[in-house]
C-alpha cells in the first residue's frame, strides 16, 4: 500500500493487511464478488448514459462556445469596439490559457477533495457571470480581467469530466463517451455561427453585435450551472438517480478498469510516481505541441475572412467548420474503438489529412479562395488526436492522486501550447499567414511521432508484464467494517479498489 497516505496497517495472523477505509477507494465497501449479469450491466449503462451524457454534452457545448466567443467577436466588431490592437486581441486569447495554467493543479486538487459535480457547478456559475461581464467591457484592461477569470474556471471542466467518465464507465466505453461530449465543440461552432449571423442584423446603436453574443451565451451558461448543481452526480456511490442496489452494481461494473472510482486522500507517493513516469511527459509534450495548432480556434474567423469572404459569409461558413469537426471527431473515436487499430494508430492516422490541408493552405494561390477554404476544412482533422488522448489517459493511468496529477500535467501542457500558439498570428504575416501554417505543419509531424512513441512504450510494458512472475500476496488486503450493533467484520478488498497506481497494480494492462 501507499506509504504516503499515512494510514497505519497491521498484519493479522490469518491473512494479509488490514486497512482503514480512508486508504482504499470510496467504492470498496460496495464491491461484491458476485458475477454481474450482462443484461443488467447494459441496462445500468443506458440509465447512466441518459442521466450523464445530456448534461455533459450541453455543458461542454456551452464551455467551448463561451471560450471561443472571442474568436467569433473578431468579425462582430470587438477590435474597434473595445479599442484593441491585433497584439492586444492575441493577448486576450493568451491570458485565458495562462490563467488556466496557473489554476490547473489547484483545480485538480479541489476535484479530488471536494464533490466533483458541485465544484464544477460553482465554477460554471462564476464563468457565466464573467462572460456576461464581457458586454460591459470597453477596454483591453477590462477584457483582460474577465478573460483571466474565464481561464481560472475552465480548469475545472475538462479534468472534472475526465474524472466522472472514468468513475462511471469501463475503459472500453470511455473513449466514445469522451468523444461524445467533445463532439459538442463542433455543435458549439455551428451554434455560434447562427447566433453571430443573427446579432449582425441587430440595430441597437449603443450595444454592438459582439456584446449581444456575450449576453446570449452568458445567460445560457448561467442556466446550465443551475442544472448542474441539482442534477449532476458526484460519484456512482452517491448518484441520486441510482438506487442503493444500482450503486453497488455500478461499482462492480467498472471493476474491470482496475482503477476504482475515487479516493479523497492526496497521496504523496502517487504524486511523485506521476512526476517520474515517462509516459506522462510524452503525453504532456504531445498536448503542448498539439495545442499550438489549437490557436486556430480564436483565429479561424479572421483566417476565413482574409481568404476573401465577407463577414456575413464568414459567420455562415463557420457553421461548416463545426460540421467538419463533428464528423472528424466521430471518425476518430470510431477508429480508436476498433481493436485492430486502437487509440495510438487512430490518432496518428488523423494527422495525415491534417498535414495535407496545412500544406495546401500554404501553397495554393491567393485567388483560389474556395480551394483555400476546402484545404482549411481538411486541417480540422488536427483537433481529433487530442480528443482521443483525453479518452485514453484514464485508461492508462490508475490511482486517484496519480490520475488527478496526470490530468493537471497534461492540461497544463495544453494551456502552454494554446498560450504560445496565439503569438504566431502576427499582423505582418496576414493575409496568407505562411509562417503560422508552416509551424502548424511541423507540429503535426512531431505529434504524430510522439503518439506512436507512446503506443510503443505501452505495448512494450504490457509484454514485459505478461512475461514476469506474479506475486499473489500484494493485493491480499482486508477492510474492517463496523455494523450498527458494534460488530466488526473484515472484508477482502478487490485489488481494483485498493487505489493502486497502474505501476503498483501488477494486473493492470494498458489500452493501446
Amino acid at each position: 500500500m501507499d506509504s504516503g497516505s499515512e494510514v497505519s496497517e497491521k498484519k493479522t495472523g490469518q491473512h494479509g493487511h488490514i486497512v482503514n477505509a480512508s486508504d482504499v477507494d470510496v467504492a470498496a465497501g460496495l464491491d461484491s464478488d458476485k458475477p454481474l449479469d450482462p443484461e443488467v450491466a447494459a441496462r445500468l449503462r443506458r440509465k447512466i448514459d441518459w442521466h450523464l451524457m445530456p448534461l455533459m454534452c450541453i455543458m461542454y457545448l456551452m464551455a467551448f462556445a463561451d471560450k471561443t466567443t472571442l474568436g467569433q467577436s473578431a468579425i462582430l466588431g470587438i477590435i474597434p469596439g473595445a479599442h484593441l490592437t491585433q497584439n492586444q486581441f492575441n493577448w486576450l486569447g493568451t491570458i485565458f490559457y495562462l490563467s488556466y495554467l496557473a489554476f490547473e493543479y489547484p483545480q485538480n486538487l479541489a476535484l479530488q477533495k471536494l464533490p466533483v459535480g458541485k465544484w464544477m457547478s460553482i465554477n460554471i456559475f462564476i464563468w457565466a457571470v464573467a462572460l456576461l461581464s464581457h458586454a460591459a467591457c470597453k477596454s483591453f484592461g477590462a477584457l483582460f480581467a474577465v478573460r483571466f477569470i474565464l481561464g481560472m474556471c475552465e480548469g475545472a471542466i475538462t479534468p472534472g469530466f475526465m474524472i466522472v467518465t472514468s468513475m462511471f464507465y469501463t475503459r472500453a466505453e470511455q473513449n466514445k463517451r469522451v468523444g461524445y461530449w467533445f463532439l459538442m465543440n463542433g455543435f458549439a461552432i455551428i451554434f455560434l455561427g447562427f447566433v453571430s449571423f443573427g446579432v449582425l442584423h441587430t440595430k441597437s446603436h449603443n450595444f454592438m453585435a459582439w456584446q449581444w453574443l456575450m449576453v446570449i451565451t452568458g445567460i445560457l451558461t448561467l442556466v446550465t450551472s443551475v442544472l448542474f448543481w441539482f442534477f449532476f452526480p458526484d460519484s456512482p456511490t452517491t448518484a441520486y438517480f441510482l438506487t442503493p442496489e444500482e450503486r453497488a452494481l455500478a461499482v462492480r461494473r467498472i471493476k474491470v478498469n482496475q482503477a476504482g472510482t475515487e479516493n479523497k486522500h492526496w497521496k504523496r507517493e502517487q504524486f511523485i510516481e506521476t512526476l517520474r513516469d515517462p509516459k506522462v511527459w510524452v503525453m504532456a509534450a504531445f498536448a503542448a505541441i498539439g495545442n499550438i495548432v489549437n490557436s486556430l480556434t480564436n483565429q479561424r474567423q479572421l483566417i476565413v475572412n482574409q481568404f476573401g469572404f465577407t463577414p456575413i459569409q464568414t459567420t455562415l461558413l463557420g457553421c461548416v467548420d463545426g460540421a467538419v469537426e463533428i464528423l472528424t471527431i466521430w471518425l476518430g473515436i470510431t477508429l480508436a474503438a476498433n481493436r485492430h487499430i486502437g487509440r495510438g494508430y487512430a490518432a496518428a492516422m488523423m494527422y495525415i489529412p491534417a498535414l495535407l490541408g496545412a500544406i495546401l493552405v500554404n501553397t495554393l494561390p491567393s485567388h483560389n479562395k474556395v480551394g483555400l477554404l476546402l484545404s482549411y476544412w481538411i486541417v480540422v482533422f488536427v483537433f481529433t488526436p487530442f480528443v482521443i488522448l483525453l479518452g485514453w489517459v484514464n485508461s492508462i493511468v490508475a490511482g486517484h492522486t496519480k490520475r488527478t496529477t496526470t490530468n493537471a500535467v497534461i492540461l497544463s501542457a495544453y494551456a502552454i501550447g494554446n498560450a504560445a500558439g496565439s503569438f504566431m498570428w502576427k499582423k505582418q504575416y496576414q493575409p496568407r499567414n505562411h509562417i503560422p501554417w508552416a509551424i502548424i505543419a511541423a507540429c503535426i509531424v512531431v505529434c504524430a511521432i510522439l503518439i506512436l512513441i507512446l503506443r510503443f512504450m505501452l505495448q512494450s510494458e504490457n509484454k514485459r508484464r505478461d512475461g514476469e512472475n506474479r506475486d499473489d500476496t500484494y493485493d491480499d488486503v482486508y477492510l474492517t467494517q463496523e455494523s450498527a450493533d458494534g460488530t466488526k467484520t473484515e472484508k477482502r478488498v478487490d485489488k481494483a479498489f485498493l487505489d493502486l497506481t497502474d505501476i503498483q497494480n501488477q494486473d493492470f494492462r494498458y489500452v493501446l
